[in-house]
């Protein structure tokens, strides 16, 4: 049997009995349809993954959203390629030169400490580039690296006052559930070579960037109740398990519609629905953690 059959008939094995449509989406991100994006309209609230350097599956994902907006859905659209320090740059600019969206990824965008662009940027210019041609709300969601290193380090009121945590959904314990498996994600992501130590305080991390984009959703459901909204992020941040849906408690469930783009078939429960593409090219994210720590001696 080749692997893509396979694939195939692995899709169809998983999504039997399914209430999702994820298999209409099964197969290579190049033949699938955008099925998913037929959730898309009025009120909802679609939180859409992305591998962060996976072109097929970006451009499948924008695909769908141009097809929502040339049907006339309206949504603000969240990005967490944007640090929410940059919104008063977002808005500056699109006051000055609203269809420019070269000039705003310039002006807006987030840099690393060595000077390079934090993103991508030309993978993710065709949707600027369908915001400011369709005038959509845009707001920047990430927690910025500065501060997200000090909630690693301190916690949450390093960063958030008290009010905000209420605000956030961080003034209470995180359930033990959620913080152990934010911490095996983090072990995961990070090739088993962190100290056990740094874990708690890395997952809490990753819950905060969660509860700011959770925040910014709401308020652009606030803002816009009867126009939606998308959030552009990370396929880890977008899972029901795990990521932001944790943090839009009372949320309709008719409103919330999760699509995973995905390189590999997720286990059940993560995402409504999956748009499933061919791995890209990469070399193993592994070797820098290699290089500096040494394996482990005991077996895992």
């Amino acid at each position: 049997m080749k692997l893509l059959k396979r694939r195939d008939w692995l899709c169809r094995t998983l999504m039997v009995g399914s209430t999702t449509s994820a298999l209409a989406a099964c197969g290579s991100a190049r033949r699938s349809g955008p099925s998913w994006a037929r959730q898309l309209r009025g009120p909802k609230l679609a939180l859409l993954g992305e591998v962060h350097d996976n072109a097929a599956l970006q451009i499948e994902r924008l695909r769908g959203l141009q097809a929502a907006v040339d049907a006339g859905w309206r949504p603000t659209v969240v990005m967490e390629q944007f640090d929410t320090d940059r919104q008063f740059a977002i808005d500056d600019v699109r006051r000055a030169r609203p269809r420019d969206a070269a000039h705003l990824i310039a002006h807006a965008s987030t840099r690393t400490e060595g000077g390079a662009q934090a993103w991508d940027w030309p993978l993710y210019r065709p949707l600027i580039e369908l915001v400011l041609a369709h005038d959509l709300p845009l707001r920047a969601a990430n927690l910025p690296r500065d501060q997200a290193r000090r909630v690693v380090r301190g916690g949450w009121s390093a960063v958030f006052s008290p009010d905000q945590q209420q605000t956030l959904g961080l003034n209470s314990a995180v359930p033990a559930a959620l913080q152990a498996a934010q911490e095996a994600e983090v072990d995961k992501g990070h090739c088993g070579a962190l100290p056990a130590s740094v874990l708690p305080g890395m997952a809490r991390a990753q819950m905060a960037r969660d509860a700011v984009m959770s925040d910014v959703l709401r308020q652009a459901l606030r803002s816009r109740p009867d126009q939606g909204a998308v959030l552009i992020a990370g396929n880890g941040h977008v899972r029901r398990d795990l990521g932001v849906p944790q943090w839009l408690a009372g949320l309709p469930a008719q409103t919330l519609w999760v699509v995973g783009f995905v390189e590999a078939l997720p286990a059940p429960g993560m995402y409504d629905e999956v748009v499933l593409g061919d791995p890209t090219e990469r070399g193993d994210p592994c070797v820098a953690f290699k290089s500096v720590v040494p394996p482990p001696t005991s077996a895992r």
